[in-house]
C-alpha cells in the first residue's frame, strides 16, 4: 500500500459508540424510518459508501471487488450517476476512508494499492463514519461486504439505529455462512431498513449482481431498482424483496 495518504482521510477511531438501545427504542427507530428510502435531489448524483472488511481472509474477495467496482458506476450512470467513497478496515485498529470519487478508474486505483492484513472486525467504526458523512452531505446507501463479526452486537445495533434515523439503509452482503455474522448483519439491515444478502466464497457473479443493484438503488431509489428487477436482474430482485 502506498505511503501517500493524500487520497485518504483517516476515520476517527476515538469516538465512542453510543450505549446499546432498549427494545422500545429500537422499535421507535423502526417506526421513524419506516417510510424512508434513498432520495437524490434533481441535478445531484447519488452517494454510495462502499465499505469492505480488508482483514487477511478477505484478499480473494477484495481482488474480485477491484475488478467489479466499475460495473457499479456503469449501472448507476443510466439513472443519474454515482459518487463512491471507499472505507475499509484491517490490521490492528486501522480503519480508513478515501475521498469521494466519481470515476471507476479512480476507485480501482485506490483499491489496488491496498493489501489485506490480519485483524479483528471494526464494523462499529464503519457505522459511525457513515453517520458523520451523511450529517455533512446526504449518503443514499451504505454497502458493506464482509464475512465475520467480532464486536458486541448491542453496540452495533445502537449505531445502526442512529444511522436508520438519518435515512441511510445498509445493504449488508455476507460472504460465507458464519452464523454470528449473519445475525449481526441481518440486525443492522433491519434497523436501517436496508437489506441482507449472502453469497458463497468465490461467487463473483453473485457479488457483481449485488453491487450493480446497490449502485442503481443509491442513484435512483426503489423505482430504479424495480425497473432493473423487471429486466430479470437477480441482484435487484433479492434487494427488492427486502427494501420495497
Amino acid at each position: 500500500m502506498s505511503n501517500d495518504r493524500s487520497d485518504r482521510t483517516p476515520v476517527d477511531k476515538r469516538r465512542p459508540l453510543p450505549e446499546a438501545s432498549s427494545r422500545a427504542e429500537v422499535d421507535a427507530f423502526l417506526a421513524k424510518v419506516r417510510a424512508t428510502a434513498p432520495t437524490v435531489e434533481a441535478g445531484q448524483r447519488g452517494r454510495l459508501l462502499f465499505a469492505l472488511d480488508a482483514t487477511m481472509s478477505r484478499q480473494p474477495t477484495w481482488d474480485a471487488a477491484c475488478r467489479l467496482q466499475a460495473e457499479m458506476f456503469n449501472a448507476a450512470a443510466a439513472v443519474g450517476g454515482l459518487d463512491v467513497q471507499l472505507v475499509y478496515y484491517r490490521g490492528f485498529g486501522e480503519c480508513r476512508a478515501s475521498r469521494w470519487v466519481s470515476q471507476p478508474d479512480r476507485l480501482a486505483d485506490l483499491m489496488q494499492r491496498i493489501d489485506c492484513r490480519g485483524g479483528h472486525t471494526q464494523i462499529g467504526k464503519i457505522l459511525a463514519h457513515a453517520r458523520r458523512e451523511t450529517a455533512q452531505t446526504k449518503v443514499q446507501t451504505l454497502v458493506f461486504v464482509g464475512d465475520a463479526m467480532e464486536e458486541a452486537i448491542d453496540d452495533l445495533a445502537a449505531g445502526a439505529g442512529e444511522l436508520g434515523l438519518l435515512g441511510v439503509p445498509a445493504l449488508m452482503f455476507q460472504e460465507g455462512s458464519d452464523a454470528t455474522a449473519e445475525r449481526a448483519f441481518r440486525e443492522i439491515a433491519r434497523l436501517t431498513r436496508g437489506a441482507y444478502c449472502r453469497f458463497d466464497s468465490g461467487a463473483a457473479d453473485t457479488l457483481r449482481e449485488l453491487l450493480r443493484a446497490a449502485a442503481v438503488y443509491a442513484a435512483g431509489g426503489v423505482k430504479a431498482l424495480r425497473d432493473l428487477s423487471q429486466r430479470r436482474h437477480a441482484g435487484a430482485t433479492l434487494l427488492l424483496q427486502q427494501l420495497g
